[in-house]
């Protein structure tokens, strides 16, 4: 359960103070696939942020599974991101040093969940159509590869809750369903799945979409029209 009450957060910046969320109170059930839907410059990014320990709110309480975040050390914040949560990152975040198989399994090794880091490593990047390009740097792969290597990351730790920001950004429409797929799978086996978005096709698949607007919530609820399947989706 993710349990977020009057959480603001505000940065300053000189004489300027931005507030990217303004008293945000939502709730998510274990296991619901929830989209987060809104423009850029709307609060999605700071919000997955806060929920996922990367970042803590200005005021407010933030709650997973009864343990309050907002109370917690940097050394239990980066243990609940291990143990806990996975990243798909908007911009990747991959080493470049290291091979599309190197970055998954080195997820793996620091991961509590892990199990036979390099098999697993290499099924998941093979679940996202990069079975052949397993020996290829980040600086040798597409952006939507590279963007597939990060989401076969996320997928391979197992933790329960799944924080996924724009996962579809860099793919061809193709690409992007299986994707959605995948996580919606992922929701299906009990996994709590946010995806944040600023497409509201993506929208029509979730359970619930949680709309934003200049960090406020300006609705919450099911989608337009009723839940849809993937392959109903275009754009």
């Amino acid at each position: 359960m993710i349990e977020l009450e009057n959480v603001s957060k505000r940065y300053v910046v000189g004489p300027v103070t931005i507030t990217a969320l303004d008293r945000v109170s939502l709730h998510v059930a274990a296991g619901e696939f929830v989209v987060v839907l809104g423009p850029s410059g709307s609060g999605k990014t700071t919000l997955l942020n806060i929920i996922g320990a990367l970042d803590v709110p200005t005021e407010g309480s933030v709650r997973v599974n009864g343990v309050e975040l907002s109370a917690t050390t940097q050394a239990q914040r980066f243990k609940f991101r291990r143990e806990t949560v996975s990243f798909i990152f908007q911009t990747f975040n991959l080493f470049p040093s290291l091979t599309a198989l190197e970055n998954v399994e080195l997820a793996l090794d620091i991961s509590p969940n892990g199990r036979n880091p390099r098999q697993t490593a290499a099924s998941m990047l093979a679940s996202v159509g990069l079975g052949d390009r397993l020996s290829h740097f980040p600086h040798e792969l597409s952006g939507g590869e590279q963007q597939r290597v990060a989401i076969a990351r996320a997928l391979a730790t197992g933790n329960p809750i799944l924080l996924a920001d724009e996962p579809t950004g860099e793919l061809d429409f193709r690409t992007g369903v299986q994707i959605l797929e995948l996580l919606q799978q992922q929701a299906e086996a009990g996994k709590t799945v946010l995806v944040v978005t600023h497409n509201r096709e993506i929208s029509r698949i979730a359970d619930r979409v949680i709309e934003l607007s200049s960090g406020h919530v300006v609705s919450d609820g099911a989608p337009r029209g009723g839940k849809a399947s993937v392959h109903a989706l275009s754009w």
